[in-house]
């Protein structure tokens, strides 16, 4: 029987009669199915998926750590312990909990946004999520690898950044270095291949009209993206090599006795991880463009200058990277240089945030839950900007470089402004991937406990953090003034864990007893809201024409007075 076109010459395909065990819906099938799709949208919720699975580990590891550091002198854990939680905590959100759900987002929306069939090359596709879920395997895998789970197997203990020489062999005699090495190796692996794809897609397959003037800005910023993608992995995958080299072969790259320089690998790790940050934050300012203006009722404020801004960012992102490094002993030059750049990166963003309170000003906003996350992302993203550009200034930096401050500033770009916007995002494409709405109640839930959860855990850690507290110290003495703060740090912990538990409930729940949400229940105006929900295999029976910026309500309200781009 015909499956329905999938291709832009609307060929048909003819799909096999199902054998016996493989009957639509059965479970057979379904990992049949999950195992070798290459269907852009089911790689993308694949992505968001397993991205949402290593979130819920990595956060119970987090509410262990905050457990052992909520009292003076506590031992909870073992100092081994904490250090390989951690070190698996930080990875994990950066690596395989933050970069595979932006990635989802970026599968599944980006093709039908542009009105195209399928990613480019859907096998690379395919191929881009199962090294990441790979990596991700791997990494967890040294849990069980070694003397034993007592002793947590070989789970990397050496921070996320791994400094030398804590990865050298005379302190990392097993082999955690080793999985954590090429576990991250993995998945930047598969994050080119995928980056390559969003390229390529973007570039070639855009359906008739859809002009670079008219593409949505969430496909710019993921554009913009893809290419910080493949500017910033490789300086990571070179170091990690010369690390194994390090280890193994005798080489001397960061053996500071036979001739090499630890600081070398900071430069090569910032060099990615400087970037890294704006490849994870620049997808939530992409979902922020969809959603602000569909809730404000207004068209983005300043388009062009928010494709410009995007640009701005990637490019001054490039030479920021040293900022972590103000206290290795650089020269005033090197230092000078590289605050003004820290600072500098300011503007374009400043530039974004201001552009959202154009899109919302005189707007008749609607107070649905994704526009209440993005809300709360504007607030707390403008703290985080505010403490970042403290840490620009380097005699600052000096006084507080390695404190829980660098935690609270860190905690609140990425969990303040990138996590928020995962939800914002999550609340409203869910009845698109889906064809259900989540549940209104189990949403605030979610968000009020959420927010308030976070609040308490990270803004008293800006307060002991002033106060002298290290970051990475399993236990502290008593009578050091931050006992208060720990302990509000902690309860904190309580609320967030509540809150990511009703949203859990909330998306299984309203996957099955959800209210049926139509193809455009938001009543927006991009092409994803064009076709059914869920949309079919093939995204588009007639491959659609785009005559302005806002295709679908152009097509809904010819008679609009608003804004037109023609």
């Amino acid at each position: 029987m015909a499956h329905g076109p999938t291709t832009a010459s609307e060929e048909y395909i003819e799909v096999a009669p199902s054998r016996p065990g493989q009957e639509k819906g059965s479970f057979t099938r379904i990992i049949q199915e999950l195992v070798f799709t290459v269907d852009h949208k089911k790689l993308g919720l694949m992505y968001i998926g397993s991205g949402l699975f290593f979130f819920v580990i990595a956060g119970l590891m987090a509410t262990l750590i905050r457990i052992q550091l909520a009292i003076p002198n506590n031992h909870f854990l073992e100092p081994d312990v904490f250090n390989r939680f951690f070190t698996m905590h930080g990875t994990a959100m950066v690596f395989i909990v933050g970069m595979p759900i932006i990635f989802g987002f970026a599968n599944y929306l980006v093709p039908i946004m542009i009105g195209a069939r399928d990613m480019a090359y859907p096998r690379m596709n395919a191929f881009g999520f199962w090294m990441f879920f790979f990596s991700g395997f791997l990494l967890y895998a040294s849990y069980f690898a070694g003397p034993g789970l007592y002793n947590a197997g070989s789970a990397p203990d050496v921070g996320w950044f791994a400094y030398s020489p804590l990865t050298s062999r005379a302190f990392s005699r097993g082999h955690s270095s080793d999985y954590w090495t090429l576990a991250l190796f993995s998945g930047g692996i598969g994050s080119i291949a995928t980056a390559i794809n969003l390229i390529v897609t973007t570039v070639s397959l855009r359906c008739k009209g859809m002009t670079l003037g008219r593409m949505p800005l969430f496909v710019w910023t993921f554009l913009v993206v893809a290419f910080l993608v493949i500017i910033a992995m490789p300086p990571l995958a070179a170091c990690q090599i010369m690390l194994l080299l390090d280890r193994y072969l005798g080489a001397a790259f960061f053996d500071t006795q036979n001739g090499g320089s630890a600081i070398l690998w900071q430069h090569f790790f910032w060099i990615f991880g400087h970037p890294e940050v704006y490849i994870l934050i620049l997808p939530g300012f992409a979902i922020m463009n969809e959603i602000v203006p569909v809730f404000s009722r207004k068209p983005i404020f300043g388009y062009p200058i928010m494709v410009a801004a995007n640009l701005m960012i990637a490019f001054i992102s490039l030479g920021v990277w040293a900022h972590h490094m103000f206290t290795v002993g650089m020269s005033s030059v090197g230092n000078a240089f590289f605050a003004i750049t820290t600072m500098l990166v300011a503007v374009p963003t400043g530039i974004k945030i201001f552009n959202w309170l154009g899109t919302m000003h005189g707007g008749k906003i609607r107070m649905e839950l994704p526009m209440l996350f993005c809300i709360m992302f504007l607030f707390q993203f403008l703290i985080a900007g505010l403490t970042g550009i403290m840490l620009a200034v380097a005699p600052f930096d000096w006084q507080l470089s390695d404190s829980y401050f660098v935690v609270a500033h860190f905690h609140y770009v990425l969990i303040g402004g990138l996590l928020f916007t995962i939800f914002a995002g999550i609340y409203y494409w869910y009845p698109k991937a889906f064809g259900r709405m989540l549940d209104n109640k189990l949403g605030h839930l979610h968000f009020w406990l959420f927010t308030i959860g976070f609040h308490v855990t990270f803004f008293p850690q800006h307060i002991s953090g002033f106060l002298g507290m290290p970051r990475r110290y399993y236990t502290y003495d008593a009578g050091r003034g931050w006992d208060l703060w720990n302990m509000i740090s902690t309860i904190g912990v309580i609320f967030q864990a509540a809150g990511i538990f009703f949203f859990v409930l909330n998306l299984i729940w309203s996957y099955w007893k959800g209210r049926k949400a139509g193809d455009d229940p938001w009543d927006a105006w991009t092409l994803e809201w064009a076709t059914t929900s869920p949309p079919p295999d093939y995204n588009f029976e007639h491959l659609p024409v785009v005559h302005s910026r806002r295709p679908l309500w152009d097509l809904k309200h010819p008679d609009d007075p608003d804004w037109k781009y023609e």
